[in-house]
């Protein structure tokens, strides 16, 4: 079996309205943007910075859809096309963990 799994943080910057399948699946679409240093070889570290669509379905988005734009997340997933028909690679989240933002109590 081929791997297929994304573990990334970052802060959420867009959050989409919580919608509904016509199967009554709740839905909502995000944004992630994760900032870090990786070591890329010999010690020599290099800035990412980059944001990140994603989308999280019944249990998960009804805990996304209580975060506000700036909350830091970890998110665990798998990538895939948005849609059939689209190009477009989208992180489906199958799980999310509120991280304490580093600036609180600063």
């Amino acid at each position: 079996m081929d791997c297929n799994q994304a573990i990334i943080s970052g802060e959420i910057i867009k959050l989409a309205e919580l919608r509904f399948t016509p199967a009554g699946v709740a839905i909502v679409e995000f944004s992630i943007r994760h900032q870090s240093n990786q070591c890329i070889i010999a010690g020599i570290s290099r800035q990412v910075k980059c944001d990140i669509p994603a989308i999280a379905f019944e249990q998960i988005a009804m805990m996304i859809i209580k975060l506000e734009i700036g909350c830091r997340v970890k998110l665990t997933g798998f990538i895939a096309k948005k849609s059939q028909l689209s190009q477009q690679l989208i992180l489906h989240v199958n799980n999310a963990v509120q991280l304490l933002s580093e600036n609180k109590g600063k």
